[in-house]
C-alpha cells in the first residue's frame, strides 16, 4: 500500500462544523476508509494548515478520489503528497547502485 501525506485546512463552514462536532473528525476518517484509504496518524496543526494526515492507500487513483471527495464537500481545502519510507528509500537507491 502507498502512503501520502495530506495538509488540509478547514474553511468557515468546517470550521463550524468542527466546533459544534469535534467528533465529526472520526467519521470523516470512517468515510476515508469506505473509500479505500485508511488514515494512518492525524496531527492538528498550528499555522498556514490545520490538520496533517497520513492515509495508507492502494494506489494514486484512490488517493485521488479520497482528496476529491473531500474537498469537493467545500468545507476545507488538501495538498496531498506521496511519501515514501525511509527503509523503502534506502534499499531502493542500494539496488540502483
Amino acid at each position: 500500500m502507498a502512503k501520502f501525506v495530506m495538509l488540509s485546512t478547514l474553511g468557515p463552514d468546517g470550521s463550524a462544523t468542527l466546533r459544534s462536532n469535534p467528533a465529526r473528525i472520526k467519521a470523516v476518517n470512517a468515510e476515508v476508509e469506505a473509500m479505500g484509504g485508511k488514515v494512518l496518524t492525524q496531527l492538528v496543526l498550528l499555522g498556514q494548515w490545520d490538520f496533517l494526515n497520513i492515509i495508507e492507500a492502494p494506489d494514486e487513483l484512490t488517493m485521488a478520489r479520497i482528496a476529491t471527495e473531500l474537498t469537493s464537500r467545500g468545507t476545507l481545502k488538501t495538498r496531498t503528497m506521496a511519501a515514501i519510507d525511509v527503509d523503502d528509500f534506502i534499499a531502493f537507491i542500494g539496488q540502483q547502485g
